[in-house]
């Protein structure tokens, strides 16, 4: 499974881009960067979107891909994937003819730039190769992180959350997990911050990873706030985890 990551962060400075990341050239996860990473030619080989909540820094590129691609030729509808609630919010709250036309409709109805596809919690779901589940997570908002499997590599991403449990229990289970991408989004000082926002500091994503038994598992930190990055960096080192990495925009690994 390749991934590239198009944008990391929690928030959008100059040279730091909001989260969105490419599996294997045909699904997005999450979309809060995709245009500005990606030519036209590439935009076209998306395929599907698993989205793990509708704040903007996971959604706003929907917008532009949908003008991109509205008159790309053999087209097909591209799959928005996650939890009913998520999907009725993106419906009712983006693709609702004020914030932005609804491309579940456009050009036409019959083929639009966007299909939604709503799955139940974990439940298994087939696109592209990869097998996905979605299991809610503790935000703000409703939210799903994901456990996703291509043969015997399976990754988990974890959306926004705070303190959590159903997700780190699948991911347990998981025979073939091969890394962990897990949002910590303040460093510690701003723990009470994090907590009314329902986010990760380095003391909070130590103890959630622990949950996981898996303790020599490849972590991937992200959705780190720009405005925090040393502050968080420094703390993540200190944590001493012995396969931490904190990704960075344009990075490619694969699982």
């Amino acid at each position: 499974m390749k991934i590239r990551v198009l944008g990391c962060h929690g928030a959008k400075l100059s040279n730091h881009r909001t989260c969105g990341f490419l599996i294997n050239g045909s699904v997005l996860l999450d979309a809060g960067t995709i245009c500005s990473s990606l030519t036209l030619s590439e935009q076209g080989k998306i395929r599907y979107v698993l989205i793990s909540h509708i704040h903007a820094d996971h959604i706003k590129d929907l917008t532009f891909l949908s003008e991109n691609l509205i008159e790309e030729k053999r087209r097909r509808p591209v799959v928005i994937i996650s939890l009913g609630k998520i999907l009725a919010g993106l419906q009712r709250n983006l693709f609702n003819n004020q914030i932005w036309p609804d491309f579940t409709k456009l050009p036409n109805s019959r083929n639009p730039v966007f299909r939604l596809k709503a799955i139940r919690e974990g439940q298994t779901i087939k696109i592209d190769g990869l097998e996905v589940k979605a299991f809610r997570v503790n935000h703000i908002i409703p939210c799903a992180g994901f456990l996703i499997r291509e043969k015997n590599s399976s990754i988990l991403y974890s959306g926004d959350t705070y303190r959590t449990d159903k997700l780190w229990k699948a991911a347990a289970k998981e025979p073939h997990l091969k890394a962990a991408m897990i949002e910590t989004s303040f460093p510690n000082a701003l723990e009470d911050l994090a907590v009314r926002s329902k986010h990760l500091t380095p003391n909070l994503l130590v103890q959630e990873f622990s949950k996981i038994g898996k303790p020599r598992l490849p972590l991937y930190v992200y959705h780190l706030k720009p405005l925090y990055l040393k502050r968080i960096g420094h703390e993540l080192k200190q944590l001493k985890v012995e396969n931490l990495t904190v990704l960075k925009d344009g990075q490619i690994f694969k699982v």
